[in-house]
C-alpha cells in the first residue's frame, strides 16, 4: 500500500511525514521474518525523526506513551504544533480525540480514512466562530478612503473667495462692450416681388 500517496490523497496537499525514534525501534522488534520488517525500516528511515528524546531509556516506550508527550507535552490538551496523526492503534486515536484540534487517520479494509471530527475540537471550532463574529460586530467602521476628486479639491478661505469674484468683476468693468450695431426692419426680398409693368403710352396708334 502506498502510505505517502494516500495520505497526500486524502489531505489534499502535500505532506511531511515524521516518526518517532520509539515508533522505529518497535520496527525492529516486530515479531515479523526480516524479509517483511526491511521494507518497512526503509520506509520509517525516508521520513523525518521527530525526536521525542527517549533514546537513552534501554526500552522504547509505548506509542501511546511516546505520541502523547510529543503531541501534548505540556498536558494542556490542545495541539500546538497541528500534528495530523496517522494510526492504527485505538488507544492512540482515543488519546487524541481528547486534544483539541488533532485530525486522526487510519486505514480500513485497505482503505485510508479521516476521522470526524472530534465534539471537543468542534466545540473549539464553534466558539471560534462566534468570537470572529463578536469582533466584527464590535469593529468600528474605519475612515471613508478619499477620492481622487476630493483630493484635488481644495477648500478656499471666505475671504480669499471674495477678493477673487471682486477681481473678476473688476476685470469685467475694464474691458471695453462691444458696440452692437443697430439693424432696421428687414423688407421684402426683391426677387420674390413681381416686376412693375410700363405704362402703355397715349401715343401708341389705334387699331
Amino acid at each position: 500500500m502506498d502510505l505517502l500517496g494516500g495520505l497526500e490523497r486524502v489531505l489534499h496537499g502535500k505532506i511531511k511525514p515524521m516518526i518517532t525514534q520509539c515508533s522505529i525501534r518497535h520496527l525492529y522488534t516486530l515479531p515479523v521474518p526480516q524479509s517483511e520488517k526491511d521494507p518497512l525500516i526503509l520506509l520509517a528511515k525516508s521520513m523525518e525523526r521527530r525526536r521525542c528524546n527517549h533514546h537513552d531509556l534501554d526500552d522504547p516506550l509505548s506509542t501511546l506513551e511516546c505520541l502523547s508527550n510529543v503531541i501534548d507535552p505540556k498536558k494542556s490538551a490542545t495541539n500546538r504544533n497541528r500534528y495530523v496523526v496517522a494510526s492504527q492503534e485505538e488507544e492512540v486515536r482515543r488519546f487524541c480525540r481528547g486534544v483539541r484540534g488533532v485530525p486522526l487517520i487510519y486505514v480500513k479494509r485497505s482503505v485510508m480514512v479521516l476521522e470526524p471530527m472530534a465534539e471537543r475540537t468542534v466545540g473549539v471550532k464553534e466558539g471560534m466562530e462566534r468570537e470572529k463574529f463578536r469582533t466584527g460586530l464590535r469593529a468600528k467602521p474605519g475612515k471613508r478612503k478619499r477620492e481622487p476628486e476630493d483630493e484635488q479639491a481644495v477648500e478656499v478661505p471666505k475671504h480669499e473667495e471674495d477678493e477673487l469674484v471682486d477681481g473678476e468683476d473688476k476685470e469685467n468693468d475694464e474691458r471695453p462692450a462691444k458696440k452692437r450695431k443697430t439693424r432696421g426692419p428687414k423688407g421684402p426680398n426683391p426677387l420674390s416681388m413681381k416686376k412693375a409693368k410700363k405704362e402703355k403710352t397715349r401715343t401708341e396708334k389705334a387699331d
